[in-house]
């Protein structure tokens, strides 16, 4: 099916708008529109197999049996209907399409029936009906021909609409759904060809492995969506290897896009159980399983404080031994816990180098680099390098998605890398990769060709097989880094504090403000016992001490004890000076707060060596408080591919701008003519 039918279809289903309007606000017209287009699909994939299924629902009903078994049986699916009613049919008499239709639904087999109850597709006929719409979206929807294949006069089929087009349709509704929802950035549909591209990267390793005769291999996707992905990863691995069998799994939170993954499922074959409504973190639908290929596309920047109690449960009572041990992130994004649960459904590797998983995200910039050292954002990155998961990342254009704009990545992670490329992370930078489309949709702008998406493909999996160059030799968007390369000390970087002394009018406006001192001292009598030295100044602390000492036994005021006292009579009196006395605390340098720094040095490095050459000679006496060091990972991707572009010559600035003078004042010459 070209682009053209596949927006027909769309357009005929979408236009059902025009009825809704005045009766329906623009968010909710999906409401209507997706649960139609499901049930329509539904009705016409059954057509074929109906009267069947009703001769078994009648010979069957009433009798001790499985009668569900036999009616799948008689479907050739894992769904069925037994009712007599069409929406052709409900049509017909349109003083009854509200109880027609409400027992056509009921008589659909549970797990279809769940798919549309998600939508709450009953309340939403009952509306219809209440604004007397009913009978005319079922009519509307009636002439929405879906049919998989159709059987022409000599009893060949010829296909209509397959079940990958059927996607298209599905994903021009949800996009305008999405549009008139105003849904936020990181919830959004994922274009086909960059799923193409990301199931590429996923399985390219494996060619050789999936063309076994017979190999059966599970797909998982956590943030499953409409079931984009899981259709891609299934159409590309039976493309490789005709025989192999693909079984999806996935989980999904938004119950209008479960019921249309979960009916795509149905309508495909798939065990539709396999599919679990909810939130992944807090209710993980696939306990303890654990998967060959996983990817997904998770919402950007999404907070997760709703399931904030029991992540962090887990996280605390389970350590290691739960999905989030390594580390938790900012509440405001939840993208690397998406991450960690998928890493926890990785298949062991046996130790005959069997079994291993692959995986595949979708993330923006933040999980990059978002965090400081030792943060849940930090150990995350941290644990994924030092395991050695991190096969690739690669950075994609930006305005590649509907409703957001921003720069996207993809991260390849696997836990049975080849042994050339073991320690080893493949940075490729797909940024220029991109062609403009004629008319944008939303917020995209830009899609990738099929040729640019081989060449992706082809330079990645070429830069997994270099082994000593640390540069891949055929492009410059190539780079392959060691895992200890993303690794940093945050060392903190003192220097001495160094005073000179003083007492000025200032000095005793301090003494005034000072807590400690006001409840150690006779404030009235240190004042007037400073009051003499008002201009005076000492190099060193022990001059000064001596001073005041003098002055205030002539004055009758007693010296201060204790450390506290003693520390805020030296923050009063003293002065910072580059050229003042060292303070020393038990014989060591106190350092000075104001002038303390902090450097992040790579892991391969030693600290003292970068001390003396970046920091030393610019700030004798500088030393590293070893305590305070701490272990850091983040992956700077832009830093790696920078290329300095030298500033455009003054004299070529110079000539524009005298052209655009030229240019602005031959406009203005003709507006006065």
């Amino acid at each position: 099916m070209n682009s053209s039918k596949h927006t027909e279809l769309a357009n005929h289903a979408w236009s059902v708008a025009d009825l809704l309007r005045g009766d329906y606000k623009q968010s909710d017209y999906g409401k209507v529109i997706l649960p139609f287009t499901v049930l329509r699909r539904l009705e016409c994939v059954l057509e074929p197999t109906r009267d069947a299924v009703r001769e078994t629902y009648a010979k069957f009903d009433g009798q001790d049996v499985d009668v569900a078994r036999f009616l799948r049986r008689a479907a050739g699916h894992s769904f069925y209907n037994t009712s007599r009613y069409t929406l052709k049919s409900i049509t017909g008499d349109g003083g009854q399409a509200e109880k027609h239709l409400l027992s056509y639904i009921g008589a659909f087999s549970e797990n279809a029936q769940q798919v549309l109850h998600r939508y709450e597709f009953p309340q939403q006929i009952r509306r219809l009906a209440g604004a007397n719409l009913l009978y005319q979206v079922v009519g509307r929807f009636a002439d929405l021909d879906l049919r998989p294949v159709e059987i022409d006069e000599r009893g060949q089929s010829r296909v209509v609409v397959s079940n990958h087009q059927m996607g298209y349709v599905f994903e021009e509704l949800i996009r305008r759904f999405a549009e008139q929802s105003n849904e936020t950035a990181g919830e959004h549909f994922t274009p086909r060809e960059v799923i193409e591209l990301m199931v590429n990267l996923l399985v390219a390793p494996d060619d050789d492995a999936l063309s076994i005769p017979g190999v059966v291999r599970t797909v998982m996707d956590p943030a499953c969506g409409t079931g984009g992905m899981l259709s891609a990863a299934e159409e590309h691995i039976t493309r490789l290897n005709p025989s192999s069998t693909v079984e999806v799994f996935g989980q999904e939170l938004n119950p209008e896009s479960w019921a249309i993954c979960r009916s795509d499922m149905m309508i495909k074959g798939q065990d539709p159980e396999n599919i679990k409504f909810g939130n992944s973190f807090s209710d993980d639908g696939h306990r303890g399983e654990h998967f060959d290929y996983l990817l997904a596309n998770p919402p950007f920047g999404v907070e997760w404080k709703k399931v904030k109690e029991e992540v962090e449960d887990e996280h605390e009572k389970l350590g290691e031994s739960g999905r989030f041990g390594a580390g938790l992130p900012r509440i405001n994004d939840g993208s690397l816990l998406f991450l960690q649960h998928m890493i926890s459904k990785m298949k062991p590797v046996t130790a005959d180098n069997k079994g291993g998983s692959r995986i595949a995200i979708v993330f923006n910039g933040s999980p990059l680099f978002t965090g400081a050292a030792e943060s849940g954002e930090s150990r995350i990155r941290q644990w994924i390098l030092e395991n050695d998961w991190l096969e690739g990342i690669v950075a994609l254009p930006d305005q590649l998605f509907y409703n957001t704009g921003i720069s996207t990545y993809f991260w390849i992670l696997t836990n049975r890398k080849s042994p050339d490329h073991r320690g080893k992370v493949v940075l490729l930078d797909a940024r220029d990769y991109f062609a403009k489309m004629r008319k944008s949709l939303g917020d995209k702008r830009k899609y990738l060709t099929s040729d640019q998406i081989s060449e992706i493909t082809s330079l990645y999996t070429e830069a997994l097989q270099v082994v000593d160059n640390p540069e891949h030799p055929l492009h410059k968007k190539v780079k392959v880094f060691a895992n200890e390369d993303f690794g940093y000390r945050r060392i903190t970087v003192e220097r001495p504090l160094k005073l000179r002394f003083e007492v000025t009018e200032e000095t005793l406006a301090q003494v005034r403000e000072s807590k400690p001192l006001q409840k150690a001292l006779d404030i009235a009598g240190f004042e007037m016992a400073l009051k003499p030295l008002v201009g005076r100044s000492w190099t060193t602390k022990r001059a000064a001490w001596d001073a005041l000492r003098t002055a205030m036994a002539e004055a009758g005021v007693l010296w201060p004890t204790g450390a506290p006292v003693q520390k805020a009579l030296r923050d009063v009196i003293g002065i910072r000076d580059p050229e003042g006395e060292a303070q020393l605390i038990k014989g060591e340098p106190e350092p000075d707060p104001d002038m303390r720094d902090y450097e992040n040095v790579p892991l391969q490095e030693d600290i003292e060596e970068y001390l003396r050459r970046e920091v030393v000679q610019h700030a004798p006496g500088a030393w590293i408080d070893h305590t305070k060091t701490k272990i850091g990972y983040e992956i700077p991707f832009t830093r790696h591919f920078y290329v300095y572009k030298p500033p455009r010559r003054l004299a070529e600035i110079d000539a524009d701008l005298k052209a655009l003078e030229a240019e602005i004042q031959a406009l203005l010459g003709e507006v006065t003519l």
